[in-house]
């Protein structure tokens, strides 16, 4: 239940992102996002309100993780087409005194009573929106459970202090911007289906516009029990009325699935890139593997010779991405159910054996692009084998560095909220492969590695990232965007690295993507020049121009020892520092 204030009409929080949003794709992915610059600490967010959230813990004498997680509930209170309690994420974090870097797995999962032909007719075809929409494609949320096991590790404040202000911001209501109101209208039609959804985001059948304010006392409820006890998300009154809520509609969550959930810490996946260590997110998440692998394929090519954005230069990232998005078809899913061969696709020789499959002037048809089988895998490596999103950054005084990126999926997840408790439900059954070769609602396409099965996490492409370099902090980066997540955080890091551009610029420059299938160059919009597009396209790339896409959030630690921090210019995050 909650209520929206019409009569009050509140300024938009941040007024020059509106301002970056209102003058249109082509000159938003020009505009230069706020950089905030400090020594003591940053918190860099999706919403403006979220990274506050996460400063105020800091200016208490909080550490990284407890302004992480504050941010976190926060988002999920005003970004909630992104993420929240109900939806999962990883985490990636460094501690500043002894330099070790831990992954958190608080990914959904499938439920108990999934099946490998859960979305599937009687003729084995694939039924439209059932892993998107409703209730059948919800699995098993792991964000409340994740974060408190973070915190009872790592933080410093009390658990209580950590979640008031998203309990404020439940309380007291925010202004929805014009991004909150857009992204409602995208998926009017299944947040209308649902009696507690309606009521929510499209009281009496009208958007939420931007400046009303939103109001969310029942999830302001929800917040305070788990303030007050987390274990009922799991095993209380919460969990009791997710579980009536799915019984009720169809649902296969029971009381099991929430008891036995539990996150899990894993090593993450970590090479070295010219002078720096980058690790990543390991297996569920296809993020840090690929990352690494394109990172190891460009490998020493002079691209800052070649120029940024040269014909050259883009064509071999292309490639190298086909290449990776391949790979990640045939060899990725969760690691409990499959085995990844990770160390063989990160591996320099398997990198240079890709290298040489690449043709430097002319595309290779996705068509023709295959990963290469285990044995050939393992002979050429010598190695024996043992998906909308929210991503916020931040960083301490004492050098303790979080980077965390967490979802509900697509937008606005399932559509589904759970009555009298506020907590909007995700859609990530969608992020399996309901059927071999047929894409998700990203366009990715999976195979065996990634079919349903009970208690199987599905596979992400969410990668949050922290880069060392002399065994110093030097940057830390993520970002949402389905499956343009890897290539996005690609680019940034060799703006950073190999461009020497400061973090704003690195952050809000245009993008370009290809997933292997489709075979297509996604580029945004005015964001390259025709020359070098008709380039491409001599090369045989097919070119696909697209409105701007990403919301990423970066901070770079420079020499001299500031932070600077950057939120991208496509969303309305800030960078907020003391």
């Amino acid at each position: 239940m909650r209520f929206v204030e019409r009569s009050k009409r509140i300024p938009f929080v941040c007024c020059l992102l509106t301002v970056s949003i209102l003058l249109g794709v082509g000159q938003q992915v020009q505009a230069i996002p706020p950089l905030d610059r400090s020594k003591r600490g940053m918190v860099t967010s999706a919403h403006p309100l979220a990274s506050e959230a996460g400063l105020e813990q800091l200016k208490q004498g909080g550490n990284a993780i407890d302004a992480a997680v504050a941010a976190t509930f926060a988002i999920s209170v005003v970004e909630p087409f992104s993420a929240g309690l109900g939806g999962g994420g990883f985490l990636l974090m460094r501690q500043g005194d002894t330099g070790q870097i831990r992954a958190l797995d608080f990914r959904e999962r499938a439920p108990l009573k999934a099946t490998r032909t859960l979305y599937l007719d009687k003729q084995g075809k694939v039924r439209p929106n059932l892993s998107i929409d409703g209730y059948l494609a919800v699995a098993v949320p792991g964000t409340v459970a994740g974060l408190y096991e973070v915190h009872q590790r790592y933080g410093k404040l009390p658990w209580k202090t950590v979640l008031a202000p998203a309990i404020r911001l439940a309380e007291q209501g925010f202004p929805v911007s014009e991004r909150f109101t857009s992204a409602t209208d995208r998926r009017r039609d299944v947040l209308t289906r649902y009696p507690a959804s309606r009521e929510i985001f499209l009281p009496q059948g009208q958007l939420l516009q931007p400046g009303e304010l939103l109001v969310q006392p029942d999830l302001a409820k929800t917040l305070q029990t788990i303030a007050q006890d987390p274990s009922s998300f799991y095993q209380g009154k919460i969990a009791q009325a997710i579980v009536r809520d799915m019984a009720a509609h169809g649902g296969l969550i029971t009381l099991k699935d929430l008891e036995t959930y539990h996150p899990t810490w894993r090593e993450p996946v970590c090479g070295a890139f010219r002078q720096v260590q980058i690790c990543s997110m390991p297996p569920p998440s296809s993020g840090g593997v690929h990352l690494l692998q394109m990172l190891n394929i460009i490998g020493d090519t002079d691209l800052n010779k070649l120029g940024w954005h040269h014909p050259d230069a883009l064509h071999l990232l292309i490639e190298t991405m086909r290449i990776a998005y391949a790979d990640r078809s045939e060899y990725l899913g969760d690691p409990a159910f499959t085995q990844v061969p990770v160390k063989a696709l990160i591996s320099p020789a398997y990198a240079a054996f890709r290298r040489r499959q690449i043709d430097l002037h002319h595309a290779t048809p996705s068509s023709r692009v295959r990963a290469v089988d285990r044995a050939t895998l393992q002979r050429l490596t010598k190695t024996p084998e043992s998906s909308d999103t929210s991503h916020l950054s931040v960083v301490d005084q004492e050098r303790n560095a979080v980077s965390l990126t967490f979802t509900v999926n697509y937008g606005f997840g399932s559509g589904v909220v759970v009555p009298g408790m506020g907590i909007l439900l995700n859609d990530e059954m969608d992020d399996f492969a309901a059927a071999p070769g047929v894409p998700n609602v990203f366009g990715l396409v999976g195979g065996e590695a990634n079919a349903i099965a009970p208690g199987k996490i599905p596979l992400s492409s969410m990668t949050p990232t922290i880069i060392t370099e002399k065994g110093q902090l030097r940057m830390l980066t993520g970002s949402p965007g389905g499956s343009t997540i890897i290539t996005t955080n690609l680019q940034i890091i060799l703006n950073v690295l190999v461009y020497g551009m400061d973090v704003r610029k690195a952050v809000a420059a245009p993008r370009f993507h290809h997933q292997w299938l489709p075979d297509q160059v996604r580029v945004e919009q005015w964001g390259f020049d025709t020359a070098t597009l008709e380039e491409l396209r001599r090369r045989g790339q097919q070119i696909e121009e697209r409105p701007a896409w990403g919301n990423a959030s970066a901070i770079v630690v420079t020499p001299d020892g500031w932070l600077e921090g950057a939120a991208d210019p496509r969303g309305e995050g800030t960078a907020s520092g003391f």
